[in-house]
Protein backbone atom coordinates (compact mmCIF):
# COMPACT_ATOMS: atom_id res chain seq x y z
CA UNK A 1 0.00 0.00 0.00
CA UNK A 2 1.30 4.11 -1.09
CA UNK A 3 1.61 5.80 1.42
CA UNK A 4 -1.00 8.61 1.98
CA UNK A 5 0.00 11.55 0.23
CA UNK A 6 -0.33 15.19 1.54
CA UNK A 7 -0.24 17.31 -1.37
CA UNK A 8 -0.29 16.73 -5.79
CA UNK A 9 2.44 18.25 -7.46
CA UNK A 10 1.12 18.83 -11.38
CA UNK A 11 4.56 17.75 -12.41
CA UNK A 12 6.14 14.65 -9.69
CA UNK A 13 2.47 13.58 -8.58
CA UNK A 14 1.17 13.07 -5.73
CA UNK A 15 3.62 13.65 -2.82
CA UNK A 16 3.94 12.91 0.86
CA UNK A 17 5.92 15.66 3.54
CA UNK A 18 8.05 13.53 5.79
CA UNK A 19 10.39 14.17 8.99
CA UNK A 20 13.93 12.70 7.53
CA UNK A 21 15.89 13.96 10.68
CA UNK A 22 14.36 16.23 14.20
CA UNK A 23 14.74 19.25 11.75
CA UNK A 24 14.88 18.59 8.17
CA UNK A 25 11.51 17.35 6.30
CA UNK A 26 11.58 16.04 2.82
CA UNK A 27 8.66 15.44 -0.06
CA UNK A 28 8.73 11.82 -1.36
CA UNK A 29 6.83 11.15 -4.59
CA UNK A 30 4.07 8.38 -2.67
CA UNK A 31 4.50 5.81 -5.64
CA UNK A 32 8.13 6.29 -6.42
CA UNK A 33 12.05 6.04 -4.61
CA UNK A 34 12.03 6.58 -1.16
CA UNK A 35 14.24 6.80 1.40
CA UNK A 36 14.81 4.26 4.46
CA UNK A 37 17.37 2.27 6.21
CA UNK A 38 19.66 1.66 3.85
CA UNK A 39 19.73 5.71 3.27
CA UNK A 40 19.64 6.72 7.43
CA UNK A 41 22.85 3.59 7.99
CA UNK A 42 24.85 5.11 5.35
CA UNK A 43 24.58 8.66 6.68
CA UNK A 44 25.39 6.84 9.79
CA UNK A 45 28.32 5.34 9.02
CA UNK A 46 29.63 8.19 6.59
CA UNK A 47 29.42 10.26 9.80
CA UNK A 48 31.32 8.34 12.00
CA UNK A 49 34.37 7.62 9.61
CA UNK A 50 34.54 11.63 9.27
CA UNK A 51 32.86 13.66 11.80
CA UNK A 52 35.19 16.63 11.12
CA UNK A 53 34.52 16.81 7.74
CA UNK A 54 34.56 20.06 5.83
CA UNK A 55 33.64 19.44 2.32
CA UNK A 56 31.39 16.79 1.46
CA UNK A 57 29.94 14.98 -1.51
CA UNK A 58 26.79 12.79 -2.51
CA UNK A 59 27.39 11.10 -5.39
CA UNK A 60 23.88 9.80 -7.18
CA UNK A 61 21.72 11.93 -4.41
CA UNK A 62 18.23 10.90 -5.17
CA UNK A 63 15.74 13.33 -3.68
CA UNK A 64 18.71 13.99 -0.79
CA UNK A 65 18.05 11.79 2.04
CA UNK A 66 21.86 11.13 2.90
CA UNK A 67 23.34 14.80 1.62
CA UNK A 68 20.78 16.12 4.10
CA UNK A 69 21.57 13.63 6.85
CA UNK A 70 24.83 15.02 6.64
CA UNK A 71 24.13 18.68 6.33
CA UNK A 72 22.14 18.35 9.57
CA UNK A 73 25.27 16.33 11.29
CA UNK A 74 28.00 18.60 10.30
CA UNK A 75 26.59 21.91 10.14
CA UNK A 76 30.54 23.15 9.46
CA UNK A 77 30.53 21.80 6.05
CA UNK A 78 29.69 23.02 2.46
CA UNK A 79 28.18 19.62 0.39
CA UNK A 80 27.71 18.95 -3.00
CA UNK A 81 25.18 16.80 -4.25
CA UNK A 82 24.73 15.31 -7.77
CA UNK A 83 21.82 13.72 -9.66
CA UNK A 84 20.63 12.54 -13.49
CA UNK A 85 17.56 11.71 -12.84
CA UNK A 86 14.95 14.17 -13.46
CA UNK A 87 12.58 13.67 -11.11
CA UNK A 88 15.09 13.15 -8.24
CA UNK A 89 17.05 16.08 -8.86
CA UNK A 90 13.58 18.02 -8.32
CA UNK A 91 12.75 16.73 -5.11
CA UNK A 92 16.50 17.10 -4.67
CA UNK A 93 16.41 21.07 -5.39
CA UNK A 94 12.69 21.60 -3.17
CA UNK A 95 14.48 19.99 -0.58
CA UNK A 96 17.23 21.43 0.01
CA UNK A 97 14.93 24.85 -0.65
CA UNK A 98 12.91 24.11 1.53
CA UNK A 99 15.15 23.27 4.51
CA UNK A 100 17.36 26.46 4.26
CA UNK A 101 20.66 24.72 2.91
CA UNK A 102 20.89 26.89 -0.35
CA UNK A 103 23.78 28.62 1.31
CA UNK A 104 25.44 25.27 2.41
CA UNK A 105 24.34 23.20 -0.64
CA UNK A 106 25.52 23.47 -3.91
CA UNK A 107 23.69 20.70 -7.00
CA UNK A 108 24.68 19.81 -9.89
CA UNK A 109 21.67 17.89 -12.29
CA UNK A 110 23.85 15.15 -13.92
CA UNK A 111 25.90 12.16 -14.39
CA UNK A 112 28.72 11.12 -12.03
CA UNK A 113 30.61 9.89 -15.07
CA UNK A 114 30.56 12.81 -16.79
CA UNK A 115 33.91 14.03 -16.72
CA UNK A 116 33.16 17.58 -17.64
CA UNK A 117 30.75 18.06 -14.10
CA UNK A 118 33.34 16.17 -12.11
CA UNK A 119 36.31 18.79 -13.40
CA UNK A 120 33.86 21.58 -12.19
CA UNK A 121 33.87 20.58 -8.58
CA UNK A 122 37.08 22.17 -7.88
CA UNK A 123 38.72 21.01 -4.62
CA UNK A 124 38.20 17.50 -3.64
CA UNK A 125 36.52 16.34 -0.27
CA UNK A 126 36.94 14.78 2.88
CA UNK A 127 33.76 12.56 2.64
CA UNK A 128 32.03 10.74 -0.71
CA UNK A 129 29.06 8.87 -0.34
CA UNK A 130 27.33 6.91 -2.98
CA UNK A 131 24.11 4.71 -2.71
CA UNK A 132 24.44 3.23 -6.06
CA UNK A 133 21.38 0.88 -7.46
CA UNK A 134 22.07 -2.53 -6.90
CA UNK A 135 20.80 -4.25 -9.98
CA UNK A 136 22.88 -4.55 -12.90
CA UNK A 137 20.62 -4.08 -16.48
CA UNK A 138 20.71 -7.67 -17.27
CA UNK A 139 19.42 -8.92 -14.41
CA UNK A 140 16.45 -7.18 -12.60
CA UNK A 141 12.86 -6.77 -14.24
CA UNK A 142 12.21 -2.78 -14.63
CA UNK A 143 10.40 -1.00 -12.15
CA UNK A 144 7.06 0.40 -13.22
CA UNK A 145 7.99 3.92 -12.29
CA UNK A 146 10.91 5.73 -14.56
CA UNK A 147 11.99 7.10 -10.54
CA UNK A 148 12.02 3.91 -9.22
CA UNK A 149 13.98 2.27 -12.03
CA UNK A 150 16.59 4.57 -12.12
CA UNK A 151 17.57 4.35 -8.71
CA UNK A 152 17.41 0.67 -8.45
CA UNK A 153 18.78 -0.51 -11.74
CA UNK A 154 22.33 0.44 -13.28
CA UNK A 155 20.89 2.47 -16.12
CA UNK A 156 23.84 5.10 -15.61
CA UNK A 157 26.54 2.37 -13.99
CA UNK A 158 27.06 0.52 -10.60
CA UNK A 159 29.63 0.45 -8.13
CA UNK A 160 32.60 0.62 -10.06
CA UNK A 161 31.79 4.19 -12.02
CA UNK A 162 30.54 5.46 -8.33
CA UNK A 163 34.13 4.51 -6.97
CA UNK A 164 36.43 5.66 -9.81
CA UNK A 165 34.12 8.72 -9.52
CA UNK A 166 34.52 8.79 -5.52
CA UNK A 167 38.36 8.19 -6.22
CA UNK A 168 38.64 11.04 -8.58
CA UNK A 169 37.04 13.78 -6.17
CA UNK A 170 38.67 12.01 -2.66
CA UNK A 171 41.17 14.20 -1.19
CA UNK A 172 44.58 11.70 0.73
CA UNK A 173 43.03 11.49 3.90
CA UNK A 174 39.33 11.52 3.57
CA UNK A 175 37.30 8.53 2.79
CA UNK A 176 34.67 7.28 0.66
CA UNK A 177 31.49 5.79 2.04
CA UNK A 178 29.50 3.43 -0.22
CA UNK A 179 26.10 1.09 0.05
CA UNK A 180 25.44 -1.48 -2.00
CA UNK A 181 23.99 -4.58 -2.57
CA UNK A 182 25.30 -7.01 0.25
CA UNK A 183 25.96 -10.05 -2.71
CA UNK A 184 28.22 -7.04 -4.72
CA UNK A 185 30.75 -7.79 -1.88
CA UNK A 186 33.80 -8.47 -4.99
CA UNK A 187 32.40 -5.94 -7.72
CA UNK A 188 33.18 -3.53 -4.59
CA UNK A 189 36.70 -4.61 -3.94
CA UNK A 190 37.93 -4.80 -7.65
CA UNK A 191 36.14 -1.69 -8.58
CA UNK A 192 38.31 -0.42 -5.52
CA UNK A 193 41.54 -1.94 -6.49
CA UNK A 194 40.92 -0.30 -9.86
CA UNK A 195 40.40 2.88 -8.54
CA UNK A 196 43.25 2.87 -6.75
CA UNK A 197 41.52 3.07 -3.25
CA UNK A 198 41.46 0.04 -0.65
CA UNK A 199 38.25 -1.06 1.56
CA UNK A 200 38.96 -0.55 5.03
CA UNK A 201 35.44 -1.40 6.46
CA UNK A 202 32.29 -3.43 5.86
CA UNK A 203 29.01 -2.65 7.19
CA UNK A 204 26.46 -6.32 6.82
CA UNK A 205 22.70 -4.66 7.39
CA UNK A 206 20.77 -7.52 8.12
CA UNK A 207 17.18 -6.61 8.33
CA UNK A 208 15.85 -9.43 10.37
CA UNK A 209 17.43 -11.71 12.68
CA UNK A 210 18.18 -15.38 10.98
CA UNK A 211 17.88 -13.46 7.37
CA UNK A 212 21.11 -12.88 4.96
CA UNK A 213 22.20 -9.36 5.11
CA UNK A 214 20.01 -6.88 2.92
CA UNK A 215 23.34 -4.61 1.93
CA UNK A 216 26.27 -3.50 2.77
CA UNK A 217 27.72 -0.41 3.59
CA UNK A 218 31.77 -0.40 2.70
CA UNK A 219 34.48 2.60 3.64
CA UNK A 220 37.55 3.22 1.24
CA UNK A 221 40.52 5.27 1.65
CA UNK A 222 43.78 5.47 -0.16
CA UNK A 223 45.64 3.90 2.93
CA UNK A 224 45.14 0.11 2.94
CA UNK A 225 44.32 -1.24 6.29
CA UNK A 226 43.10 -4.89 7.39
CA UNK A 227 39.07 -4.58 6.50
CA UNK A 228 37.40 -3.96 9.93
CA UNK A 229 34.11 -6.55 9.75
CA UNK A 230 30.44 -5.16 11.41
CA UNK A 231 27.13 -6.10 11.40
CA UNK A 232 23.75 -3.36 12.07
CA UNK A 233 20.44 -5.69 12.91
CA UNK A 234 17.32 -4.05 12.30
CA UNK A 235 14.96 -6.33 13.71
CA UNK A 236 15.21 -9.39 16.53
CA UNK A 237 13.78 -12.83 16.22
CA UNK A 238 10.10 -11.32 17.18
CA UNK A 239 10.31 -8.32 14.89
CA UNK A 240 11.49 -6.02 17.22
CA UNK A 241 13.45 -3.10 16.67
CA UNK A 242 16.97 -3.81 17.81
CA UNK A 243 19.24 -1.47 20.07
CA UNK A 244 21.09 -0.81 16.73
CA UNK A 245 18.21 0.25 15.07
CA UNK A 246 16.90 2.70 17.76
CA UNK A 247 20.39 4.13 17.83
CA UNK A 248 20.04 4.93 13.74
CA UNK A 249 16.73 6.53 15.18
CA UNK A 250 18.90 8.97 17.85
CA UNK A 251 21.23 9.44 15.02
CA UNK A 252 18.64 11.29 12.91
CA UNK A 253 17.67 13.28 16.55
CA UNK A 254 14.39 11.17 17.41
CA UNK A 255 13.94 9.50 20.79
CA UNK A 256 15.24 6.11 20.74
CA UNK A 257 11.77 4.70 21.43
CA UNK A 258 9.74 6.73 18.91
CA UNK A 259 7.96 4.87 16.43
CA UNK A 260 10.17 4.44 13.51
CA UNK A 261 8.05 2.80 10.45
CA UNK A 262 10.99 3.76 7.65
CA UNK A 263 12.76 0.75 9.17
Amino acid sequence: MSPKPTLHDPVLGPLTDDRLTRDYRVFQRAKGHRFSSDDVATAHVAWLAMPTSRRVIDLGCGLGSVLLHLAWKLPGATLVGIEAQAMSFELLRRNVERNALLARITLHHGDLRDERILGELGATFDLVTGTPPYFPRDTAVDAMDEQRAYARIEYRGGVEDYLAAGAKLLAPAGVMVLCGDARAGDRVERGAAAAGLAITARCEVIPHVGRPALFSIWTASRHPAACALSTLTIRDAEGKRTDEARALSEFSGFPAHADAPRF
